[in-house]
């Protein structure tokens, strides 16, 4: 098992790693929530002027055998909290001040794990569905912080980046360098607050290795679907991208012309929003689709 601590907020190449696997070993790795774990009780009050920052990851976990251009397959087993509670609060809301003000109080909401159920407030519960915001390789220039999102993967707090999905990042470093944490119990698309019900947490994964593979950004396969991942802004570029690279990816792997893909995801594809600010779109086709005759 790989302690959360000491906290990492970068997506860093320089870093001595903190694991090495082979491929097809399975890891269990435990993270912060991404506020530092600086709210656990409802008088908590969050501090984003002092150490500690935001979206603390666990790693770097170095994968034999890696090398650039290949891809690590990333499959996600599990997320478990670990103290049995998310935390959230609704701080300034920013590029939605034009129409609600933006002076809302801080309302922290400590949320009780229980039964798969996240018990919201004494009516409401959402349904246990986590999933990791950050993860990532390390790029081979520049050392990217845990804010953004890009081709490395990163913050991209897409909702499909759970378990029993496969996440298939670029390596750009030799070991690829991997990174993960920032695990929310739930959230819902865009992540409107930028704020969604964040946990500490253990995650089990495996990871295996693609060689030379090849991939312009992250991809995720999920039992049902084949999903691309573009990051760019604005957010019409970004999903214009995600569907360009899905379409690609039918192209050159299950044989489809171009156009083809192009006419069909016009009607069946959909897309998945991270943080709406930061531009990851994920745009998705069922497999059902894409293996019948073209």
């Amino acid at each position: 098992m790989l302690p959360a601590e000491p906290l990492c907020y970068e997506f860093d190449r320089h870093r001595s790693p903190k694991a090495e696997i082979s491929p097809g070993e399975t890891l269990v790795v435990e993270s912060e929530d991404a506020l530092s774990g600086q709210l656990r009780t409802p008088a908590d009050r969050r501090d984003k002027q002092a150490m500690p920052w935001s979206n603390p990851v666990n790693g770097p976990i170095f994968v034999r055998g890696a090398e650039l251009g290949d891809a690590l397959a990333v499959h996600i087993i599990s997320i478990e909290p670990l103290i049995g509670q998310c935390a959230t609060y609704t701080g300034g809301p920013k590029w939605l001040a034009e129409w609600l003000g933006a002076s809302p109080s801080q309302n922290v909401r400590i949320c009780p794990i229980r039964a798969g159920q996240i018990h919201w407030n004494d009516e409401i519960t959402i349904p246990y569905a986590p999933m990791l915001g950050c993860l990532g390789t390390a790029p081979d220039w520049g050392t990217p912080t845990t804010g953004p999102a890009g081709n490395h993967g990163g913050n991209l707090d897409l909702i499909e980046v759970c378990p029993g999905n496969a996440v298939l990042l670029p390596v750009f470093v030799p070991g690829g360098y991997l990174y993960l944490g920032d695990a929310h119990a739930a959230q819902g698309h865009g992540e409107l607050s930028a704020t969604g019900l964040e946990m500490p947490a253990r995650t089990t994964i495996r990871v295996d290795l693609i060689k030379q593979a090849r991939l312009p950004g992250p991809r995720i396969i999920a039992p049902g679907e084949l999903i691309a991942v573009a990051v760019a802004t604005p957010l019409d570029r970004a999903l214009s991208e995600a569907y360009a690279r899905l379409i690609l990816w039918l192209e050159a792997d299950y044989g489809w012309d171009r156009w083809q893909a192009y006419d069909l995801l016009t009607h069946v594809g959909q897309i998945s929003i991270g943080h709406y600010t930061t531009g990851a779109v994920a745009a998705k086709i069922a497999k059902r689709y894409v293996t019948p005759a073209r």
